[in-house]
């Protein structure tokens, strides 16, 4: 898989918890130089402050990228949109986004987007993406999982979607939430189609 050029994602984050996972992917994307179109609901808005403190915030996002992940990330740019605006461009199958990633993704989103209700931007972003068969990628973070997020997640599959549930491994003997994070970014980059080194691959035999 190779990096594509002036390639623009569509990053959504929602109110299940894993604020860390939706900002370390967020930074990699702009580290490459990408356009990164951004969509926060109310409940993300929220789990930003609550999980990262409220230097995190959506409005004082891009100083907090730059002063934990390096000034790299300004070599991207991303535009803030209102998950209430339907008529936003992502919102149309002409958009000229390749993929999308809900980091993290909650039930609701989850439960919107299997039945393809529409009701706010993030859901019909998602919508376009399966409609017309780019790749969206859907990481939920809840625990244990009821029958009918269970089912909303095979329906999501079926329709296209990759699932990937943020379980972070431990193969790579992480030390840090930072290198939790960096796990579950690189998978995500995986299944967006980037390549990328955030954590060593797997050789078959853990290091001592």
């Amino acid at each position: 898989m190779a990096d594509e050029p002036h390639r623009s994602i569509v990053l959504a984050v929602t109110g299940a918890s894993g604020a860390l996972y939706a900002v370390r992917t967020l930074a990699e994307l702009l580290s490459r130089g990408l356009h990164v179109e951004l969509v926060v609901s109310d409940y993300g808005r929220r789990l930003l402050r609550d999980e990262l403190g409220d230097e995190a915030a959506v409005e004082r996002l891009l100083p907090y990228l730059s002063a934990k992940y390096g000034s790299q990330v300004r070599t991207g740019s991303f535009t803030l949109l209102s998950n209430r605006d339907l008529g936003a461009t992502i919102a149309s199958g002409s958009q000229g986004c390749t993929a999308m990633a809900i980091v993290p993704c909650s039930m609701k989103t989850l439960a919107g987007i299997a039945h393809g209700l529409s009701r706010n931007l993030i859901e019909r972003a998602a919508d376009v993406m399966l409609k017309e068969q780019r790749r969206l990628v859907i990481v939920p973070r809840e625990t244990p999982m009821s029958l009918p997020a269970l089912r909303n997640m095979v329906l999501c599959a079926e329709a296209g979607a990759m699932v990937l549930p943020a379980m972070p491994a431990f193969y790579q003997l992480p030390k840090t939430l930072d290198d939790l994070a960096d796990f579950m970014a690189g998978k995500i980059l995986s299944a967006l189609g980037f390549k990328h080194h955030l954590y060593p691959a797997w050789t078959g035999q853990v290091s001592s």
